[in-house]
Formats: C-alpha cells, structure tokens, sequence
C-alpha cells in the first residue's frame, strides 16, 4: 500500500458513491489506474464493502444503548457469538478484556424495545451479568479508517 492507495481510501470513505474518475482527478491518476487499485484493495479484503451510513435517530432508532455481558465460562463463548451476530437489534459487539467479556451497543425504537433485547441477552446460556447504559448523546461517531503508511 503507498500514498495513491491511501488517497483512494480516504476519497472512498468520505463517499463510497464516488467514482474512478472523480477518484482519479483527486489522487492524479488514470481511470483505468484506479479501477486497477480498487479492485486490488477490495480482492485483499482491505476493503471489505460498500454501505451507506444511516441517521439512525431519522430510521426511527430513537434508543441507543450499550450493554456489558460476563458469561459464567468460556464456553459459551461461541453460541453467544452466534446469537449476538444474528440479533437484529445488535449494531456492534466486541469480545472484552476486565471485569466483563462482551460489550454490544444495541439500537431500538422505544424502552420497551430495550428491555426485550435487554431479555432476550439475560436469555441466552451462560450469561450470569449485563450492565445497561442508555446512551444521552452521541458526541463523536467516525467509522472510517484511513490506513497509515
């Protein structure tokens, strides 16, 4: 990867819809170039999809919240994987170091909805404790990445 590669990536994650050409004409290189180095950077699995970003607030997500889970062994590792995976309502879940394993920030219309995914977690085997937080604000949500070189 080098500095025209970078530049790709950074014209790409400001606007996934931008094409080779508007790429090109920002990094100084060929349509066909860019084409090339595209499709390099997706086959290498750097870049792995193209999404658009949604304002959850306007989709009717008014509730946010971010829940900490200790399983009771490890064990349970794996189904809880695959449960936390094909839970709608789970936008992200990452596997913890301290005094819990998982943290998942979950995304739901109302408090009703919180407290049935909220259930539906407690339900899961070996969950022995979740801590809820209720997200107030967002002060800073940035997704992309830009590698460094």
């Amino acid at each position: 990867m080098d500095k025209i590669d970078v530049g790709i990536i950074r014209c790409l994650t400001q606007d996934a819809r931008m094409n080779a050409s508007q790429i090109g004409a920002k990094v100084n290189l060929s349509v066909s170039a860019v084409i090339e180095r595209m499709k390099k950077l997706e086959s290498s699995g750097l870049i792995r999809r193209y999404t658009a970003v949604i304002d959850e607030q306007k989709a009717g997500f008014g509730t946010q919240a971010l829940i900490s889970v200790r399983l009771e062994h490890p064990k349970y590792n794996e189904s809880f994987n695959k449960q936390m995976g094909a839970h709608p309502s789970v936008m992200e879940c990452f596997y913890l170091t301290g005094d819990f394993d998982y943290m998942a920030r979950v995304t739901v219309g109302s408090g009703e909805e919180l407290t049935k995914v909220l259930n539906d977690i407690k339900q899961i085997p070996g969950v022995s404790l979740t801590r809820t937080y209720v997200v107030l604000e967002t002060v800073k949500q940035d997704t992309p990445v830009i590698p460094k070189l």
